[in-house]
């Protein structure tokens, strides 16, 4: 398999053999555009554009120990290929220009320079209600657009769902799991071990699991949290939908919470995140709720660490809290 590299001079060689350049089209420069998990991303600049090359591969980009369905970004080409058929959704998603199947390789718009919102995590940026009102309205297209779909046009994303569930709703909450959170911050370790040990809870978080992987009625992002936002001079953007799948859209908006939570956001705009999709689509708030809290948990104790500035005991409050919603 082929593998791309930052050598403008190997990126030209591959843009040429897969016919995705303009005549006398020549690259001058590579670049990562930010920070990612899961691929290998670059920026192409051209003598005549920008665009970014994005390769998956039988790993996870930042864990290469953990391995990861090699095709997965022929999946977020699926995903866009949908989205393509909605404005108010290609408006905010880049377009595909082209994909190489047998490499796993997408060539996407390049949307400009700009910033994920991780800095929330951070305390550097508070959603207004307006970037709530955007990111839900994004969401709520999306969840809509496709319930009549057929079945042959729907992407259940097994493998992704498969490889996403053992990180969400099994592994962080199996004891030794050879994962020292004491590395993450100390006395993390001995936290975890009450929700490790707790029977009621991790029932409740396996039969959470199970609905994950059932396939449902909505059209799923898969992955909708801060870095998968995309702040642009044109406004936010949604990128990397390489977990997209048909499913609850309680689990959508539980994720989206969840990382309202761990950025700690004011409880207003969690409120008003939970009241404005409920007054636009129907929604379960209890499961919306479940789900919130697993990912809560996961964040906090799983393998998908998060550029958090909480300390323990904000991460216990946080981890009691989740705790309550599972068990109640």
């Amino acid at each position: 398999m082929f593998s791309l590299s930052l050598d403008p001079t190997s990126v030209q060689q591959f843009l040429f053999e897969k016919n995705w350049l303009f005549p006398e089209e020549e690259v001058q420069q590579t670049e990562v555009p930010g920070a990612g998990n899961m691929n290998f991303t670059i920026r192409v600049n051209t003598n005549r554009r920008s665009f970014i090359l994005k390769q998956s591969r039988p790993y996870v980009e930042k864990y290469p120990q953990v391995p990861a369905p090699a095709d997965r970004v022929l999946r977020e080409g699926e995903f866009y290929g949908l989205t393509a058929r909605i404005s108010e959704l290609s408006a905010r998603t880049p377009q595909l220009l082209a994909i190489d199947q047998e490499q796993s390789v997408l060539q996407l718009e390049d949307l400009g320079v700009g910033s994920d919102f991780t800095g929330m995590y951070a305390g550097n940026k508070q959603l207004s209600t307006k970037d709530v009102i955007e990111l839900l309205d994004f969401a709520l297209v999306l969840h809509d657009s496709f319930e009549a779909l057929p079945n042959a046009e729907r992407i259940t994303n097994r493998a992704m769902r498969t490889l996403n569930h053992e990180h969400i709703f099994h592994y962080p909450f199996v004891n030794e799991n050879g994962m020292d959170l004491d590395q993450v911050l100390p006395g993390l370790e001995k936290s975890a071990a009450p929700v490790r040990q707790n029977s009621q809870l991790k029932h409740r978080v396996k039969t959470l699991g199970e609905q994950y992987l059932a396939d449902g009625p909505c059209l799923l992002h898969g992955d909708y949290f801060p870095g998968s936002w995309l702040q642009t001079p044109r406004g936010i953007r949604i990128i990397d939908p390489e977990f997209c799948f048909f499913g609850p859209r309680e689990f959508e908006l539980g994720v989206m919470l969840a990382h309202l939570k761990l950025s700690t956001q004011p409880d207003a705009i969690q409120d008003f995140a939970l009241a404005y999709y409920r007054q636009k689509s129907p929604l379960d708030d209890g499961l919306a709720q479940s789900f919130a809290a697993v990912e809560v948990l996961r964040r906090l104790i799983g393998l998908a660490q998060l550029p958090l500035t909480l300390s323990l005991e904000e991460r216990i409050s946080l981890m009691d809290q989740a705790t309550r919603t599972l068990t109640s």
